[in-house]
């Protein structure tokens, strides 16, 4: 039987595959969390310090997921959401939405404004690395099954 000590490995990267992630928030502290555990040499973080920031970084390039900060004055993660879901080009883009708020009212309203994932603070961030490469995986494989099913239709 193997033991404990043998089964460790070395820090090892989740996110392996070339991935482009957006994270939105108002903590500074966590946006420099988030380059400092999401970034691998693979998937490349860039961070938007409030709403109205992201939605120019999204309009203007292309991303693969967004983390978005539910309480991020003064547009807050669901005005954000609301916008990706009902723009042409950004609709399918996965959405992690990101909070301190546990509130069964915050997370239905997420998943009813089509957010793919919820992920509550203090972030354990190898959790969020595997949310990350899981809902990037489903939503390739939904894309793939049928093209012009907008995301938040799906759930």
């Amino acid at each position: 039987m193997e033991n404990n000590t043998s089964r460790k490995k070395s820090r090892s990267f989740v996110l392996h595959e070339p991935t482009k992630v957006l994270v939105a928030a108002d903590d500074r502290s966590l946006l420099e969390l988030a380059i400092e555990h999401l970034s691998t040499p693979t998937a490349s973080v860039e961070t938007a310090a409030e709403g109205a920031a992201a939605w120019s970084m999204l309009k203007a390039r292309d991303f693969d997921i967004a983390v978005l900060d539910i309480g991020m004055p003064p547009r807050d993660g669901f005005e954000l959401l609301e916008k990706i879901r009902t723009d042409e080009r950004l609709h399918h883009l996965p959405v992690i939405m990101l909070t301190g708020q546990e509130d069964i009212a915050s997370i239905d309203l997420a998943y009813a404004l089509g957010a793919n994932s919820f992920v509550t603070k203090p972030v354990n961030w190898r959790l969020l690395s595997y949310h990350i490469r899981y809902v990037l995986r489903m939503s390739r494989l939904e894309h793939a099954l049928n093209p012009t099913v907008r995301q938040g239709d799906a759930a």
